[in-house]
Parts: C-alpha cells; sequence; structure tokens
C-alpha cells in the first residue's frame, strides 16, 4: 500500500487558495456592509432635509465641533440659527436631531416613543431595569406602583432628614472655613445628597459624611457601593419581617415609611409584587436619580447665587424672615419661600441638571411647523438647548429670577428641568424640597462668593457637572442667637 504525499509545492498552493478565497469573502462582505451604509446615509439625507444644519465630514460628522467638552457652548451657538431643531452627524451613518424648540418637546413628549437605548444602555448593569430605563406597558405597571411613594404625606417627614443632612454639611464647611481657600462644594453637596437618599430609601442609621479617613469624592464612591450591597440586605430583611404575624401593621404605623416601604407593600392590579430584582433596580434608579441629579441643582444653585449677591441677599432676607436663625425647617415652610424659589428655578433654567434626553421614535411624527421625521429617527431633546434659546428665552444668559415671577406667561413646555409627559420626572417634588431645604440653610448660615480664578465649565454628561468643579468662597454669617446671647 502506497501513501501519497503532498509536495511542499502544493501544501502552500492549497494554503494560498484558501486565503485567496478568505480574502475574497472578506471584500465582498466589507462592500457589503459599505453598499449599506452608503443606502443608509442616502436614507438619512432624505429623511432630514427639511431639517438643515452646519456642514458635517462624510465620515466623522460633526465629532470634531463637538470635542474638549464644547457640547454646550456648540448648543448655544445653534440654537441662534437653529432654534426649532438640528441634526448632530455621529459620524456617516449616525445622526440624533437635536430639538430645541417647546412645541416640538411638546409633541414628543406627548408620545410614547422608548428611550433611546445607546444613550443610557451603560447605566443598566449599575441600577438594573427601574423606572429610568424600562419602556412599555412594563414601564407603566411600575410607574403606578412606584406613585404613592411620592404622595405629599410620604414626603412630609422627609424634610427634616433632609434638614439633617445638610446641617452635617454645614457643620463640616464651618470646619473648612479656616483653611482661608475656596471651596469645590460638589463633592460635599454630592455627598450630602446620598446621605438623605439612604436616610429616605431604606431609614439608614447615622451619617456618611462623618467618615473623616477619607476624601469626599472617594468616599462618595465607596458610600453607593456600600449602599448597593446595603440594598440587598435590607430587602431580604423587610420581606422576613413582612411575613412574621404583626410586622406589618408595625412597618405602617411607623413615624415614617421610606421607599423601600412603598415597595414592598406596592401591588399590581392583579395582586403580584415586585420580585427582588425589580426591587432593587427601583431602589437603585431612586438612589441614583435623587442623589446624582439634587446635587448638580444644589451645586449650581449655590453658584448662580454667590455670581448674584443682590439677589443672594433678597433670598436670605426672605428666608430669614420665615426660619429666624433655621432651628428647624418644615413642610409648611417650602411654600412660603416664593422669591428664593423663583431663584432656584431661574439657576435650573440656566444649569438644568439633566442636559437633554433621547427618544427613538416609533412611528412617523410631524411637528406644528409642517416637518417632519419618519420611524427609527433618533431624536435628542435638548433641555440645555431649549433653556438658552433666545426665540423661547430673551436674553437666555442672563440671570433673571423675575422669569419665574407669579402670574408670568410662559410655554407650557419652555422649562423643562424635570422632563414633561408621561414620563416626566416622579421624584419631582422630593426633588425642589431638598434644594429649597439646602438652598435656605445654607444662605442663613454663609455667604456666598465665587471664585474669580476658576470659573465653573459646564460639561454636559448624562447630568450637568463643571469640568474644573465649582469652586465657592464662604464667609460665615454671624448667628442671631448669638448676638443676643452677648448682649
Amino acid at each position: 500500500m502506497s501513501v501519497s504525499v503532498l509536495s511542499p509545492s502544493r501544501l502552500l498552493g492549497g494554503v494560498s487558495g484558501i486565503l485567496q478565497v478568505t480574502s475574497l469573502l472578506i471584500l465582498l462582505l466589507l462592500l457589503i456592509k459599505a453598499a449599506q451604509l452608503y443606502l443608509h446615509r442616502q436614507w438619512l439625507l432624505k429623511a432630514l432635509q427639511q431639517f438643515p444644519c452646519p456642514p458635517s465630514h462624510w465620515l466623522f460628522g460633526h465629532i470634531q465641533e463637538f470635542q474638549h467638552d464644547q457640547e454646550l457652548q456648540r448648543i448655544q451657538e445653534r440654537v441662534k440659527t437653529f432654534p426649532s431643531a438640528c441634526p448632530y452627524w455621529i459620524w456617516g451613518g449616525k445622526v440624533r436631531v437635536q430639538l430645541y424648540d417647546p412645541d416640538y418637546m411638546k409633541v414628543i413628549l406627548g408620545r410614547s416613543d422608548p428611550k433611546s437605548h445607546g444613550s443610557y444602555r451603560f447605566l443598566a448593569p449599575w441600577i438594573g431595569y427601574g423606572l429610568l430605563l424600562l419602556n412599555g406597558q412594563t414601564w407603566f405597571q411600575h410607574r403606578r406602583m412606584l406613585t404613592p411613594a411620592f404622595h405629599y404625606d410620604i414626603l412630609k417627614p422627609y424634610v427634616g432628614l433632609m434638614a439633617d443632612s445638610v446641617r452635617v454639611m454645614l457643620d463640616k464647611w464651618e470646619e473648612l472655613l479656616g483653611q482661608d481657600s475656596p471651596l469645590e462644594v460638589f463633592q460635599h453637596v454630592s455627598l450630602m445628597t446620598l446621605d438623605t437618599i439612604m436616610k429616605c430609601a431604606f431609614s439608614h442609621q447615622g451619617s456618611i459624611q462623618v467618615d473623616s479617613l477619607t476624601s469626599a469624592g472617594s468616599w462618595t464612591h465607596r458610600a453607593c457601593q456600600l449602599a448597593h450591597q446595603h440594598t440587598d440586605q435590607v430587602i431580604q430583611l423587610r420581606k422576613a419581617q413582612l411575613q412574621k404575624e404583626g410586622e406589618l401593621e408595625k412597618i405602617k404605623r411607623k413615624r415614617h415609611l421610606d421607599f423601600l416601604d412603598i415597595l414592598l407593600l406596592a401591588k399590581m392590579e392583579n395582586g403580584s409584587i415586585l420580585s427582588d430584582k425589580d426591587l432593587r433596580a427601583e431602589v437603585d434608579t431612586f438612589m441614583f436619580e435623587g442623589h446624582d441629579t439634587t446635587a448638580s441643582g444644589i451645586s449650581w444653585i449655590l453658584y448662580a447665587l454667590a455670581t448674584h449677591p443682590k439677589h443672594q441677599e433678597r433670598c436670605r432676607e426672605e428666608i430669614h424672615g420665615l426660619l429666624g436663625d433655621g432651628a428647624s425647617i418644615t413642610w409648611n415652610h417650602l411654600d412660603q419661600m416664593p422669591y428664593t424659589t423663583m431663584c432656584i428655578k431661574e439657576a435650573l433654567r440656566l444649569y438644568p441638571p439633566v442636559p437633554g434626553i433621547g427618544r427613538e421614535l416609533s412611528t412617523p411624527v410631524t411637528f406644528p411647523d409642517g416637518r417632519s421625521l419618519p420611524k427609527g429617527i433618533m431624536v435628542f431633546l435638548s433641555i440645555y438647548g431649549l433653556h438658552h434659546n433666545p426665540k423661547v428665552w430673551p436674553n437666555p444668559e442672563v440671570f433673571d429670577p423675575s422669569r419665574f415671577a407669579p402670574g408670568s406667561a410662559q410655554h407650557s413646555h419652555a422649562f423643562l428641568p424635570f422632563s414633561g409627559g408621561s414620563r416626566n420626572c416622579i421624584g419631582k417634588q422630593f426633588a425642589m424640597n431638598e434644594l429649597k431645604v439646602a438652598t435656605a440653610l445654607t444662605l442663613l448660615r454663609f455667604e456666598l462668593l465665587p471664585d474669580p480664578t476658576r470659573i465653573p465649565i459646564p460639561m454636559a454628561r448624562l447630568v450637568l457637572k463643571s469640568k474644573n468643579g465649582i469652586h465657592l468662597h464662604l464667609r460665615r454669617l454671624p448667628n442671631p442667637c448669638e448676638d443676643r446671647d452677648q448682649l
């Protein structure tokens, strides 16, 4: 029996043939993909022909214009030329249409288009699929179940918890005043709002702000991790308590129900309850949305007041007349500070905590001016652009609280710091309460002054932050009670 042996030349020839076929297949696939991208780009160009925009590179789109955290500055420029909407080419075959007009916003927020998946998917491993990331019927069911958690009877006791956390932060600031240097407030405020949210979410005891072994920034990250670990433990403990006879009534008789209590007691229309996975997702979502966004809002409010001392002093006079030395602040006080509320809203207009939200059109849409977009287009509701639109807000860069004076006329969708429509922020009242408590107690204790050497640079992220931090000088104000004691 003879065995045939391939010669080296024949073996090389066979390998070469395989490589040639493989190369041809790869080339063919690349050509098919290129053709698909070309056809898709042509479809996009046709779909967007009613929406002019600045020239873009055929491959890189407008990316180069928006480098180095210049997106918000570019939006301010674009909204002057394209006050309703403007396409932003992310690259040659991907585009999102940025909306700046209140009528456009009203149309989109009145629909049920799903959130743009690409804008939020990175959050899923961290906070799970709660209200922020859910869509469709599941979102609707969760929304109905969570609505009672934000009833004013539930929110009332939270005011005291908020005040306690703010006072801890202000005490820390007093200790730091001797350093005679500006304070970067965002990290401290972020830690304070996390402290508040942990108390309101699951009655966390103590204060995570008092850990002096780590800096505010690193401890905030650690605290978030601890909170996530703590959530599962608390869920299991509370569920075990509910299974015991009498524990349900004991929970209902608590001085105040926390967010987790409400979720554990909630039921869907068919009588089913949230799974452990859903419970954690909703608690984590509440902590994320009620922590970072509120910290952004408070920090920018303090900066806005620091740069406008006359408005700051008028707020202080109003608050002092209402609260005295601020020893106690209650739910009833929060509706009795109209000028401070006007200043808070104007700061939220200039510095919206959430700069924008994304939607993917599930059906075609026609706007009031007759322009249309087809199904499948990504739209970005630029809240920052809306709030800085000169056709919506005259002199939009000027800090003018009178825009929100009682009786002032506004388009229903001209001011959207908490979004709008059915998917508006469910925690809007919770957030506004915390903004008022933090602003009031801070102004009673400190005079705020800006640091002219470090002007904040707003930076577009999921939450509005400053590229170089928010630095303020703090000047301790005399306590009226201390003055009376000396007399």
